[in-house]
């Protein structure tokens, strides 16, 4: 009989059930309760008139979990000074949309060197997440394959479906059953009416093919999640954070029965994909939002220890400490200054 299946398949490697990756590596009462408490505040700066910014900030994805940790513990000291006017959330993104090969994330190949370990991949992402929350910093993170949320999505304070998955119904009935605040961003092309086409489908009830604790294939039956909301980040068109994208973006969510509730991604397109011009965004963001914006509630910024990125693949031994190896970043004084810049000028907000 001639073979029909599994053709160009090379190997199998079974992983081990979530469950046991949850009770290898659990998180305490404590850990709980901060990731349940983080999550509330997000939803309140996205959906009530809460006057605190919410700032997504952090390397565009991690490689190197020592760097990694030396910027969470910045950062979360930076986080606990501007608290009372910027709720600062970290990036700590394990997965990597390619649009076509390249390195695929922490998850997928977490030796860099083409190994694509992904049990590894899985425990070492687990493991960061809960060392980034006991630092007290709430944790961000991009959801690209369906499978992976079983494992740590439970340590994940918000979520985010990219630019080239938010059309994908794989991907909203996904965040359908998701337990955090999330945001899908615009298409590449820069559609905003995909990205509000997919909160109203994540809003609701479905049913898809996923894995359970034990790691059997099950049917996932959801009630939908309630707390999604926009990201701009521009498109192949340009920028889209001007105030006249932001009063259309604006009609739009209202005309589709949507708070009008926006978070602007300050690299890719917005920054026409040149990160040491993130602050520029950042600034005329401040400057719409002083001029009296209720809507911009939040913006996300790609920052590491050091500025730019560097190629890979390359021998690990010759990778620079602290710099990315997927989209280039500002570094780490440049985030200070920025993080320090967007709290002066919030100050107007809480008098």
């Amino acid at each position: 009989m001639q073979k029909t299946s599994d053709i160009n398949v090379v190997e199998t490697r079974p992983l081990p059930p979530p469950a046991s990756l949850l009770a290898a590596l659990p998180k305490t009462d404590a850990q709980a309760d901060f990731v349940t408490h983080a999550r509330r505040e997000i939803h309140r700066l996205i959906f009530t008139d809460d006057k605190r910014l919410l700032l997504i900030v952090g390397p565009c994805s991690i490689h190197d979990p020592v760097a990694g940790r030396d910027y969470a513990q910045r950062l979360a000291a930076l986080a606990r000074e501007v608290a009372d006017r910027v709720l600062i959330v970290m990036r700590v993104y394990f997965e990597k949309p390619r649009t076509t090969v390249g390195w695929k994330g922490l998850v997928m190949d977490p030796h860099l060197d083409g190994s694509h370990d992904i049990a590894a991949g899985l425990q070492l992402g687990r493991a960061f997440l809960l060392d980034v929350l006991e630092l007290g910093l709430p944790t961000a993170t991009e959801f690209l394959d369906p499978i992976t949320p079983q494992f740590m999505a439970d340590l994940v304070c918000w979520g985010a479906i990219g630019a080239r998955t938010t059309e994908s119904q794989t991907h909203r009935q996904m965040a359908s059953g998701l337990s955090m605040p999330l945001g899908f961003k615009n298409g590449t092309d820069g559609s905003i009416q995909s990205a509000i086409n997919a909160i109203k489908a994540a809003a609701q009830p479905q049913t898809f093919l996923g894995i359970n604790l034990a790691g059997a294939a099950a049917a996932v039956v959801t009630r939908g999640n309630p707390d999604c909301h926009i990201v701009l980040r521009g498109g192949a068109t340009g920028p889209n954070y001007s105030p006249a994208h932001i009063a259309q973006t604006e009609q739009l969510l209202a005309k589709a029965g949507l708070p009008r509730s926006i978070l602007v991604d300050c690299s890719h397109d917005n920054s026409a994909k040149q990160p040491e011009r993130q602050p520029e965004v950042m600034r005329a963001l401040l400057d719409q939002i002083t001029a009296g914006n209720a809507s911009i509630m939040g913006a996300m910024i790609e920052s590491n220890l050091v500025a730019g990125s560097q190629p890979f693949p390359q021998p690990k031994d010759r990778l620079r400490y602290g710099v990315s190896i997927t989209d280039g970043c500002i570094d780490w004084p440049t985030t200070e200054a920025l993080v320090r810049t967007t709290y002066a000028a919030l100050a107007p907000r809480f008098r």
